[in-house]
C-alpha cells in the first residue's frame, strides 16, 4: 500500500507541475497579445495624429494663399502711388544732376546746333576746349564751344583767334572777330570761368559779350541733338 500511495502522490505531483507550466504558457501568451495591441492601438493612434496634422497644415497653407491673392483696391492704389512717386524722384534728380534737356531757340550754335534742336547735355561730364556746351545767362539758355579755361589769355585781333599767344585751331565756318565785343582785348579769363563763342562767330553774343562764364552757370556737355527742323 505504501509503493502506490507513493506512486499516487508522484502522479499528483506531476499533474501539478503541468498544469503549473499550462498556466505560464498561457499568461505569457496573454502578455504577448496585449503587448501586440497595444503597439497596434499606438501606431493607429501615432497615424490618426500625423493626418490630423497634415490637414491642420494644409488648411492653414490655404488660408494663407489666400490671404495672399486677397489684395484689396487700396493695397493696389498705395503700391502704384508709390511706384510713380519713386519713378518722379528718380527722374527729377537725373534731370537736377545727371542730365540736361533743352530746346535751342536761336542759331548762334548753327551750323551744328540748330534753332528748334533738342539738346541733351551730360552734367558730370569734364569740361575741355573744344567742347560745346550749355550755359545760362540771365535765365536764358545759350549753346557755344569752349576755347579758353580759366588763367588762359584771349585775343581777338587782325590775325584772329588766339590763346595765350599761339592761333587755335577751330572746326568752324565763320572767322572770329571782335566786332560787336563789349569787353576789351586781350582778356585773361577768370577763375572758375570758361571762354565760350558761338560756333556762328558773326553773333558776338557769347563771351565776347559776357565775359568769362562761370562754370556754375554751365549746364553740360551736348552729348545728343535731336533735330526737329532743317532735316
Amino acid at each position: 500500500m505504501s509503493e502506490e500511495k507513493e506512486k499516487v502522490i508522484v502522479d499528483r505531483s506531476k499533474l501539478v507541475k503541468a498544469k503549473s507550466a499550462e498556466i505560464e504558457r498561457n499568461t505569457e501568451n496573454s502578455a504577448q497579445k496585449s503587448t501586440v495591441i497595444s503597439a497596434q492601438k499606438s501606431a493607429v493612434n501615432n497615424t490618426h495624429k500625423s493626418t490630423e496634422k497634415s490637414v491642420s497644415k494644409g488648411v492653414g497653407n490655404g488660408k494663407k494663399k489666400d490671404s495672399k491673392k486677397k489684395k484689396t483696391a487700396k493695397q493696389y492704389a498705395i503700391s502704384f502711388f508709390i511706384k510713380v512717386g519713386v519713378t518722379a524722384l528718380v527722374v527729377v534728380l537725373l534731370l537736377y544732376f545727371v542730365v540736361g534737356v533743352y530746346v535751342n531757340h536761336s542759331n548762334t550754335g548753327y551750323p551744328m546746333v540748330k534753332d528748334g534742336d533738342l539738346c541733351l547735355t551730360f552734367k558730370l561730364a569734364q569740361l575741355h576746349k573744344g567742347d560745346e556746351i550749355a550755359y545760362e545767362v540771365d535765365g536764358t539758355i545759350h549753346f557755344g564751344r569752349i576755347v579758353a579755361e580759366a588763367g588762359e589769355v584771349v585775343d581777338i585781333g587782325d590775325e584772329g583767334l588766339t590763346v595765350n599767344g599761339y592761333g587755335l585751331y577751330e572746326d568752324t565756318v565763320y572767322p572770329t572777330t571782335g566786332e560787336g565785343a563789349k569787353i576789351s582785348f586781350p582778356y585773361t579769363v577768370p577763375n572758375d570761368s570758361l571762354f565760350v563763342l558761338n560756333d556762328y562767330r558773326p553773333d558776338a553774343t557769347d563771351s565776347r559779350t559776357y565775359g568769362g562764364i562761370p562754370m556754375k552757370d554751365t549746364k553740360g556737355k551736348v552729348v545728343l541733338l535731336l533735330r526737329k527742323r532743317g532735316v
